[in-house]
């Protein structure tokens, strides 16, 4: 008998592993035993028995295989993607930040371990956050168009939901997409290992890896990026913990609709789902403690606010709660002495960077108040061989920025020289209508010492809004008043979300009022609003003739 190992891509879960050691031992005379842990499979097969079979019986799997080396001291994976000197990487988390530093690393020659310790991997936004939510948020608009639409000879109705075909429906992209952008990717880079386990630090290139069966994994590594993101902040209220709130993961994930859905929160995560369940059916009350979208220009939570009301959400603000009781079945939110009754709480109060058991400490990471750790435009922490990327950072919370903070980190990683240039940086809200963003607000502007000019055009005197039947918000340009320079741009409309990104190429370019004003815009389009706000600062438009030049 001889012993062999080889070295298997592809697997996502133990099953995958169960798989591969059943086709292996399928083979006659074969014994082996597969790792889906260390991506390996250790065989004692006949000396008549080539490794060609072997890995043919793997491949016929759907996994690839590849013959190392045995290493009787150690038991490990020799290193590849650069041989046994090369550059090794390892990589807590396996969001878009991971993959993105991931992939960028292994092109550059380096091996990267990948360590998760949730039970799926793709991070927040595939599972959790972006896909899941717009799914919602999407169908949601489908079903309050029904009965809410403004167009004359087309009936109006009220849509019978059917919450757990939704989720269903949901899910199943979630799985697909999950498969497609992340599972895959491993499956087609062998120089990616996947570990599965919760990391912490040993000291600053040496990390302990606790697996799902206990046992602990030591993995040392040149370059450590850490990639974990963030979880839903829970605010101290008393009488909260214990009961069976919702953060946006079980809400997304909820097969039944709430008759009444009380949201703690007035940010992003909280008007978009709030508004979601209020378009599917539910009664919704809004608590924020603040006014809405409260870093932002304060004309766009007036007008969100007003548009919510007016679709009959209860919208409380400067408002907290003082307790929270659930007795059957049943939630008490008690604001300035009076409570507020629902079936559903939804906490949706910000974010918590998961770096609690990382133990940045042994390592020497810095971290702010909040537990985020402090990066720099190179995604550099405080220690020379560690970078850090995405929701559990310091940087703005988007999952492109995320992605784009990796892909620079392993370009810095692997000896290259790349920064993060986040001047010019859209947001978008997934309201209806949609908020969008860039640049400074006036308040910014000014704060910097900026003298400003403006102007905010009502969608009333956009052709396409009118045709659309829906003039409901507006768009804002601000510009520095000497030079005329684009600063910032504040979107309140449906397709807002489409027409920021115009914007922030416009001040990326440094363009003035004058040369947006004089571009050629398609008509009808909503983007068109823009030229027609530019076009304010020097002339009446409500006295121009359709697509005025």
């Amino acid at each position: 008998m001889k012993r062999q190992r080889l070295k298997i891509t592809g697997m996502t879960c133990d099953h995958c592993a169960q798989s591969a050691q059943a086709a292996l031992n399928a083979l006659p005379g074969v014994k082996a035993q597969v790792s889906f842990e260390e991506g390996l499979a250790r065989i004692e097969a006949p000396e008549s028995m080539n490794v060609e079979q072997l890995i043919a019986a793997v491949e016929a799997k759907g996994y690839g295989a590849q013959p190392v080396a045995n290493d009787a001291e150690t038991g490990d994976t020799p290193r590849t993607g650069g041989g046994d000197g090369g550059l090794h990487i390892a990589i807590i988390g396996s969001g878009s930040g991971a993959f993105a530093a991931a992939i960028k690393a292994t092109e550059a020659g380096a091996r990267v371990t990948m360590i998760e310790g949730g039970e799926v991997i793709g991070g927040t936004c595939v599972n959790i956050g972006c896909v899941p939510s717009k799914i919602l948020i999407r169908g949601a608009h489908v079903a309050w168009l029904q009965g809410h639409h403004g167009f004359e000879g087309i009936p109006r109705t009220v849509p019978k939901v059917d919450r757990s075909a939704m989720v269903a429906q949901q899910q199943a992209m979630v799985k697909e997409l999950r498969h497609a952008k992340y599972e895959s990717i491993l499956e087609s880079h062998p120089d990616i290992n996947l570990l599965r386990g919760w990391a912490r630090f040993e000291n600053a290139n040496t990390l302990i890896v606790t697996r799902p069966d206990g046992s602990e994994k030591t993995v040392q590594a040149d370059r450590i990026l850490i990639a974990t993101g963030a979880r839903t902040a829970v605010p101290d209220i008393p009488g909260l913990a214990g009961t069976p709130y919702w953060t946006s993961t079980e809400a997304l994930q909820a097969a039944e609709l709430p008759g009444h859905l009380i949201v703690i929160g007035g940010s992003v995560v909280a008007l978009e789902l709030a508004q979601a369940f209020l378009h599917l059916g539910s009664r919704v009350t809004v608590i924020s403690r603040s006014t809405l979208l409260s870093k932002t220009d304060p004309h766009v939570g007036e007008v969100l606010r007003d548009i919510l009301t007016a679709e009959g959400m209860d919208v409380r603000l400067h408002a907290s709660p003082g307790s929270v009781r659930h007795v059957d079945g049943r939630f008490m939110v008690n604001i300035g002495g009076e409570n507020i009754t629902g079936d559903r709480l939804l906490l949706a109060t910000g974010r918590t960077p998961n770096t609690d058991r990382l133990q940045l400490d042994k390592a020497g990471i810095e971290t702010d108040h909040r537990g985020a750790i402090m990066v720099d435009d190179r995604l550099r922490t405080s220690v020379a061989n560690v970078y850090a990327v995405g929701d559990c950072t310091s940087l703005p919370q988007f999952v492109y920025v995320a992605a784009a903070a990796g892909t620079r980190a392993a370009i810095n990683m692997t000896g290259g020289e790349a920064s993060l240039d986040l001047s010019v940086l859209p947001a978008v809200v997934f309201t209806d209508p949609q908020v969008a963003t860039v640049g400074l607000t006036e308040a910014e502007a000014q704060a910097k010492g900026i003298e400003t000019d403006s102007r905010t055009l009502d969608l009333e005197n956009v052709p396409r809004a009118l045709a659309n039947l829906d003039t409901r918000g507006f768009i804002k340009l601000v510009a520095e008043k000497t030079s005329g320079r684009l600063l910032g741009c504040q979107v309140l409309a449906a397709e807002g979300g489409e027409i920021i990104q115009s914007a922030a190429m416009a001040i990326r370019q440094r363009m003035t009022i004058a040369e947006m004003a004089d571009m050629l815009y398609p008509y009808l389009t909503m983007v068109e609003g823009l030229k027609l706000c530019a076009q304010t600062f020097s002339k009446d438009v409500r006295q121009l003739s359709c697509c005025a030049g």
